[in-house]
């Protein structure tokens, strides 16, 4: 029997092939524009040839410095393989094409890329009534690491696994259905950390995120980058891409060592797998903001990845969905006695490595003020640019989960806030072997030197906010 030959929808390649063809050609990829003309035709081999010449015009040289046309020409190639796999019903194949278009394509053609994955997924993967919905933890999650355990050796065992003098300085401030106006002349403005509860209850994301199935099934055929090894900083970090299904279940895995914990961090995942994006909402300090959101990306990891001691040049609101996160903060006026690195890739990070401080190494840093928290479920914690923050998920064994439960996800929205003084990211987590799920907004002005300008906004903001521009 025949082979069905399906179509993927490309109107763009269609109105751009000859053009891309040739910025290819005068690139001196002649042997890629003969293979893509024959891959258009649905020629197997040479829609694989195509790719991988594509391909290793990507990894020629550092990635800021590979033409934008070859990236491109390689999102072409992908469309070009997808289709050739759908037409002989390989639809994992298919997905996986397109996602390495994504990821590594260029913008040209991520209009067609979206919608060849529309095309084969269609609406399986919609959400009604799944039984994620419904699943939940027996008696709740509120009570958390410390809660469960209800006994003073309890508590002192969740000391033990915190860094040293953890909960023992100065208490963030706490608050409870923050106003904007609010946090804007209280926290925003002044930069002074402050925990705000029931802003995120509402989100699907909370039940929904607890159930393996349910992320499987949305999201288990896609392919994603992921990062190894225990943080950013450890010997030995690498990176993978790998199906989310695969994902999962290597964070699930009980023989992963600290070099083989396996996370995605800093991918818009959100934009990639779009059913993943219905389930959370923006956060209405952010949805007060002038412009669109310009870029969503992800964080997903397992208990034992560590997030270093580092500062960010945003505005951060860290919201945790489920169970408890660990946050340290210090101020940026003792940036110094933190010990960042020299070179200009790690500046924002410390050389301190609060698990295991070193005071013979770092004198400056042993005996430094600092504001701490565990953040619980359904609070975010606002925190201040350029403010050092470091934070771990509690260990599994003071949790109760049911085995298909997500327990730490982030989630990272990029828009704009406050007209051209800013930029906002917002970020949400899961991590399965803590069993909690967290995420951050970067509120993200430039705010180094605070003007009239940007106090003149903020001011139309609380005026519009409080109705009183509103009238008609």
């Amino acid at each position: 029997m025949e082979t069905q030959h399906h179509r993927l929808p490309m109107p763009t390649v269609e109105l751009e092939r000859e053009k891309l063809l040739e910025r290819v050609f005068q690139e001196g990829g002649f042997a890629y524009v003969n293979l893509a003309v024959r891959a258009a035709s649905g020629e197997a081999q040479a829609a694989e040839a195509a790719r991988e010449i594509a391909w290793e015009q990507l990894h020629s040289g550092p990635w800021h410095s590979v033409r934008h046309v070859w990236r491109d020409a390689y999102a072409m190639s992908c469309l070009h393989v997808a289709e050739i796999h759908w037409s002989m019903g390989e639809v994992r194949e298919a997905l996986r094409a397109l996602d390495m278009g994504i990821i590594m394509g260029g913008a040209l053609l991520r209009k067609d890329l979206d919608a060849a994955v529309k095309a084969l997924v269609g609406d399986r993967f919609g959400f009604e009534g799944s039984s994620g919905e419904q699943e939940g933890l027996e008696g709740g999650l509120g009570g958390g690491a410390v809660a469960c355990a209800g006994s003073r050796s309890r508590a002192e065992e969740v000391l033990q696994l915190l860094p040293s003098k953890s909960l023992s300085c100065k208490k963030i401030d706490k608050r409870s259905d923050l106003s904007l106006e609010g946090f804007l002349c209280n926290y925003f403005l002044p930069g002074s950390p402050v925990i705000i509860s029931g802003a995120i209850s509402h989100w699907p994301a909370m039940k929904r995120w607890k159930s393996m199935e349910y992320l499987k099934r949305i999201a288990g055929d896609r392919t994603v980058p992921v990062e190894v090894g225990k943080n950013y900083l450890a010997p030995g970090w690498k990176q993978e891409l790998i199906s989310f299904s695969e994902f999962l279940d290597r964070i699930y895995s009980s023989d992963n060592g600290p070099n083989g914990l396996t996370y995605l961090a800093q991918h818009p995942v959100f934009d990639q797998i779009l059913p993943l994006r219905q389930d959370i909402d923006v956060p209405d300090y952010c949805a007060a903001s002038v412009g669109e959101l310009k870029s969503l990306n992800a964080w997903f990891g397992p208990s034992g990845t560590v997030t270093p001691l580092h500062h960010d040049p945003h505005h951060n609101l860290f919201a945790q969905v489920v169970g408890r996160k660990y946050v340290r903060l210090y101020p940026s006026s003792i940036s110094n006695d933190l010990y960042p690195y020299e070179e200009s890739m790690l500046h924002n990070s410390s050389r301190v490595d609060l698990d295991n401080p070193d005071p013979d190494e770092f004198p400056l840093a042993q005996d430094l003020d600092f504001m701490d928290c565990i953040l619980e479920e359904g609070e975010m914690l606002y925190i201040p640019p350029k403010w050092w923050h470091y934070d771990t998920a509690q260990n599994e064994t003071l949790l109760s989960f049911k085995k298909d439960e997500i327990r730490f996800a982030q989630i990272n929205i990029h828009g704009r806030l406050f007209g051209t003084m800013s930029d906002s990211i917002f970020e949400i987590g899961s991590n399965p072997n803590n069993r909690c799920i967290t995420g951050l907004s970067k509120l993200q002005p430039q705010r180094e030197k605070r003007d009239v300008a940007d106090i003149f906004w903020t001011g139309v903001l609380l005026w519009l906010h409080s109705g009183v521009g509103l009238r008609v």
